[in-house]
């Protein structure tokens, strides 16, 4: 639990800080991806390698993906009948033996329903999740924020020496 908390806080310290929105929002639809498909599957691999090699919050994509990964469970009946519907159809059975005999592809295990099924509704949604986590992040940072800031808890933190002290000590931290 305390493991769940420290990510949650590290979240919305995140939130809080000057880290672009592309960036963090670039996490949170990642995460999107990793928690609505099954973990034991290549796709899962080659998202996890696209957060490593391009700047993208790691700590956003797995906050995000713990959460995502709950409301999986209940929408595989979903994923199975979208998963079945496509495997189904005829004029694709070609291409999915084709694919099945090459070397790497069946790694992906698309030819199980709710892999496959999670796989299609996630990649067509995860363009509105970038775009809804995204204005989520801006309205957060614009209301939330700057509600805070004008607080009087806040306006004392900001007068003492050591607010003053820590935040130049990041200003030349950073340059």
């Amino acid at each position: 639990m305390g493991l769940i908390l420290k990510q949650l806080f590290a979240f919305i310290k995140l939130l809080n800080s000057e880290t672009g929105n592309i960036s963090i929002a670039s996490g949170m639809t990642c995460g999107f991806i990793l928690g609505m498909t099954p973990v034991l599957s290549l796709h899962s691999l080659f998202i996890f390698l696209i957060l490593f090699f391009f700047r993208i919050q790691i700590g956003a994509a797995l906050v995000t993906a713990f959460f995502f990964k709950f409301i999986a469970f209940l929408l595989d009946p979903a994923f199975h009948a979208v998963g079945s519907m496509v495997l189904e159809m005829q004029h694709l059975q070609g291409i999915f033996t084709s694919l099945y005999n090459m070397p790497l592809i069946p790694f992906t295990r698309f030819n199980n329903s709710i892999v496959m099924g999670s796989a299609v509704i996630t990649f067509a949604l995860s363009p509105f999740i970038f775009i809804a986590s995204q204005f989520f992040i801006i309205k957060y940072r614009q209301i939330v924020v700057a509600r805070f800031r004008q607080t009087k808890v806040w306006k004392a933190v900001e007068a003492t020496k050591f607010y003053q002290w820590y935040y130049k000590y990041e200003q030349y931290k950073w340059n």
